[in-house]
Parts: C-alpha cells; sequence; structure tokens
C-alpha cells in the first residue's frame, strides 16, 4: 500500500474545531473524541490515565465562562450548553501528546492529519503577519505623499474662499426678502 497525502479527515473539517482560547490555538476533548473516533469519557479517561503527559500547557480544563463563549460562538458545540462536565482543552502539543495515549490506527492517521492542519495555520498566519508588515509600510510611505497632497488641497482652499470681483448683470438686490422683490416687480 503506497502512502498517501490525503488525510482521513479533510483539513476544513479539522479547522473548524480549532479555537483560540487563553491566547492558544485549542481543541475541545468532544470535537477529538469524534475525530478519534472514540467517546468523549473514553478519550478523558486515557488522559487521565496518563496526566503526567499533559501538563497544563498541553491541556487545561474550560471553566464555565469559557464554556458558555465557545457554545455560544459554535453551533455544532450546543450539545455541551446542558452537559454537567466543563470541557477539556487540548493545544497543539497536547494533541501530539494523545497520540502515545490512544494507540490505534485511526488515532495516528488523524494525529498526522491534526498535525498538518496545525502547521497549514502557522503558514498562513505567518503570511499574514508578512502582509501585515508591507501593509504598514506601505503607509508609512504613503501616508508621507498624501499629507504633501493634502497641504497643497489645503491651500488651494483657502486661495478659493478669498471673495473675487463679479462679472455679469445681478439681477438681486442684496438684503432684500422675496416679497420685497416680488413688490417691485
Amino acid at each position: 500500500m503506497t502512502k498517501k497525502t490525503n488525510s482521513v479527515i479533510p483539513l476544513e473539517q479539522i479547522q473548524q474545531c480549532i479555537f483560540i482560547l487563553r491566547g492558544r490555538k485549542i481543541m475541545l476533548d468532544r470535537d477529538l473524541s469524534i475525530l478519534y473516533g472514540v467517546e468523549t469519557k473514553v478519550l478523558n479517561q486515557a488522559v487521565k490515565r496518563n496526566i503526567e503527559r499533559f501538563p497544563s500547557d498541553f491541556m487545561f480544563q474550560l471553566n464555565k465562562t469559557e464554556k458558555e463563549k465557545v457554545v455560544t460562538i459554535c453551533d455544532h458545540l450546543k450539545v455541551l450548553k446542558f452537559s454537567s462536565t466543563l470541557p477539556f482543552a487540548f493545544t497543539e502539543q497536547g494533541v501530539s501528546m494523545l497520540s502515545s495515549v490512544l494507540r490505534s490506527k485511526r488515532a495516528i492517521e488523524v494525529n498526522i492529519a491534526i498535525m498538518r492542519t496545525f502547521m497549514k495555520l502557522r503558514e498562513i498566519l505567518a503570511g499574514n503577519e508578512l502582509l501585515r508588515r508591507k501593509i504598514e509600510s506601505m503607509e508609512r510611505k504613503y501616508d508621507e505623499q498624501f499629507q504633501h497632497v493634502f497641504k497643497v488641497l489645503a491651500e488651494m482652499v483657502i486661495q478659493d474662499g478669498k471673495t473675487k470681483s463679479q462679472i455679469g448683470i445681478h439681477t438681486e438686490i442684496k438684503g432684500q426678502t422675496k416679497s420685497e422683490k416680488k413688490s417691485k416687480i
């Protein structure tokens, strides 16, 4: 059998399960259990049996406020709304560590797909950072040029504001109301 570069799970499906919480990219235990094809309870039991592999920068439990926020944002997590347990969040390193805890063939394939997704997200973010820097550079460059343009325009407006001598026949007399004008006609 030849190795495929396509994953068992589309990258887009995995991307929808990645959130930023507490300043980190995370995946919830519920989403991971669905991807791995196991119950959330089974996944969490495996993690608890190997808790030394999951320090706080690999995994943490959401508080009530974070749970409500995630449930509000994501339609597919509405089932968590009435759950009495708070979900666990796994960082990229925590997801990677799951491969040593869940040893099925599917777990390995899913883990590879998830790691590829995290790498792709890092590439996208790096590309956006470069783009952001270029835009800021252009803004600084063009701000200087536009300041000159705005200065010239301001000078032109000031010159236009000066009263100019009028040429031609004037039919209205300044200071008269419409009724006074009509009465003279």
